[in-house]
């Protein structure tokens, strides 16, 4: 005698979401009551120590309107529809992400921007129309959320993607100076909440390519190194 238990349905957020997402990053990016929560301006102010503006213009300021461009994750807050509304309806602006509930803000952020195309996709496959689709990708505050196997997948799909005269830009943590008293509040920060963060304040972005010397990697720190803003180009 066999037993037919019933098929459990699962969750349509988290159907295909990695594992390191749910085990790590259920509460802040999977979990819908949760994201529903922290997408806010106020909150990407507070984690961001007040350098949100500064940290979203170093993006924003290498756009030219018309470009076409891919952000490999959803922000909270409204850097998505600020990357849009500057590319304009000349260009072409498309955003990835791996979560259901990222994807779901993200489309409702970008509504009635017919020049924008929201995605799921994993941004260390993910390839656009082919390569040299777009003028620049960004990665803004994903590669310190990811495994670090996942951080060379990903830096070597997006340096693929880059064609000549386009360009890469990465805004994350960085290594901060031992004088600045925010290193030892994300100390505590990363233990708890950041496992994979701390491998960026030992190695520079270029670290996760094989052919970084095809590459030229321009890079800037802010607030006493504690972010980066990291523009890639490919060398002629």
């Amino acid at each position: 005698m066999t037993n037919n238990h019933p098929t459990l349905s699962v969750d349509p957020y988290y159907d295909g979401v990695p594992a390191y997402m749910t085990e790590v990053y259920d509460w802040a990016y999977v979990d819908p009551k949760w994201v529903q929560a922290l997408d806010r301006n106020i909150v990407v102010r507070i984690l961001l120590f007040l350098n949100d503006q500064r940290l979203m213009r170093a993006y924003l300021n290498e756009i030219t309107p018309g470009m076409k461009v891919w952000q490999v994750a959803h922000v909270y807050g409204d850097l998505v529809k600020r990357v849009a509304q500057k590319v304009g309806p000349k260009g072409a602006f498309h955003l990835t992400d791996v979560t259901p509930v990222q994807i779901e803000h993200g489309t409702r952020k970008l509504a009635g921007m017919d020049w924008t195309k929201v995605i799921r996709g994993d941004a260390a496959e993910f390839s656009g129309y082919g390569e040299g689709s777009y003028d620049l990708i960004c990665s803004f505050f994903l590669l310190h959320e990811v495994p670090e196997e996942k951080k060379y997948e990903i830096v070597e799909n997006l340096l693929k993607q880059v064609p000549k005269g386009g360009k890469l830009v990465f805004v994350d943590y960085h290594n901060p100076a031992k004088w600045q008293p925010i290193r030892y509040i994300l100390k505590v920060v990363n233990r708890w909440l950041e496992p994979f963060a701390e491998t960026l304040w030992k190695n520079e972005i270029s670290h996760y390519a094989k052919n970084a010397d095809q590459f030229s990697w321009e890079k800037k720190t802010f607030f006493a190194g504690v972010y980066q803003c990291v523009v890639v180009k490919r060398k002629d």
